[in-house]
């Protein structure tokens, strides 16, 4: 039993459109990701001095720290969206495509 409702599942076009639209999102995520992250890298490589210059003078806060500390909050922020699209758009297409399958029983 449980075989053919998966059966059913794999072949519903709207399973296939769930999993497309999963898989684009997280990847532009991971890609937004990615360049900010390897982007601090780079800066961290090349440019040393310009991250380890104070913000203001006088002070021992380099402009490295708060760009250091952005890039954890966008990693919280898209985690967030993340979650917010995933409650919200493929959870009403799981339960759409659920019910299909349930009503060709």
């Amino acid at each position: 039993m449980n075989d053919l409702i998966y059966q059913r599942i794999a072949n519903n076009p709207l399973f296939h459109e769930l999993v497309r639209k999963r898989q684009r999102f997280a990847l532009f995520l991971s890609m937004i990701m990615l360049v900010l992250y390897y982007g601090f890298i780079l800066l961290i490589a090349f440019a040393p001095g310009w991250l380890g210059t104070p913000i203001h003078e006088g002070t021992s806060v380099t402009r490295g720290i708060p760009l250091g500390i952005g890039l954890i909050v966008v990693s919280f922020v898209l985690t967030g969206v993340y979650v917010i699209r995933a409650n919200g758009e493929y959870d009403r297409l799981t339960q759409q495509l659920l019910r299909e399958v349930q009503h060709n029983d």
